[in-house]
């Protein structure tokens, strides 16, 4: 197993190759379970967007993982959270979804939200491990009809405000 230390997170600006292979990864996953309609993800083209920040994990110099953070009113939200299945469970999604929580409070938000499908139990029990709690739909989700979010799962988290220090 791979040493944590060994982890680079940094943020990306472009839909570089690297990018596109992760995402690619993402949406082959979730096309065997969800309809068309039930897949809600943002074309590459609209993840790097000024309301939105995207990271990538690096190990050993390759691109093993993903997600990015949308800035709206009132709460923020995790987008495209993504790791390669050969290197889950070493931790470094944690590492990421802690970079992107921190990205977050700095940006001083306090509500850090997110939808994951209903058949993706590992992101399920990853995200109750975080501290995210169900709730219900947000956002654009809210509008949708039933059969667009019906194998949808909502969560959201408070986030701790950061000391002055810190920021």
């Amino acid at each position: 197993m791979k040493r944590l230390a060994d982890i680079a997170i940094e943020r990306v600006n472009a839909p570089t190759p690297e990018v596109i292979g992760l995402l690619d990864g993402l949406n082959a996953a979730l096309a065997g379970p969800y309809t068309e309609e039930q897949r809600h993800a943002l074309p590459v083209d609209r993840l790097f967007q000024p309301n939105i920040r995207f990271f990538i994990a690096r190990l050993d110099g390759e691109a093993v993982a993903c997600g990015g953070i949308g800035f709206y009113d009132g709460f923020a939200e995790l987008k495209r959270m993504y790791s390669k299945p050969s290197i889950r469970g070493c931790g470094i999604a944690k590492q990421l979804l802690a970079r992107l929580e921190l990205e977050a409070s700095n940006a001083g938000q306090r509500l850090l939200r997110i939808e994951t499908g209903a058949y993706q139990h590992e992101a399920i029990r990853f995200y109750e491990r975080a501290g995210y709690r169900r709730c219900e739909a947000f956002g654009p989700y809210a509008a949708m009809p039933p059969t667009a979010i019906e194998t949808s799962v909502f969560y959201q988290k408070r986030l701790p405000s950061l000391p002055d220090s810190m920021v």
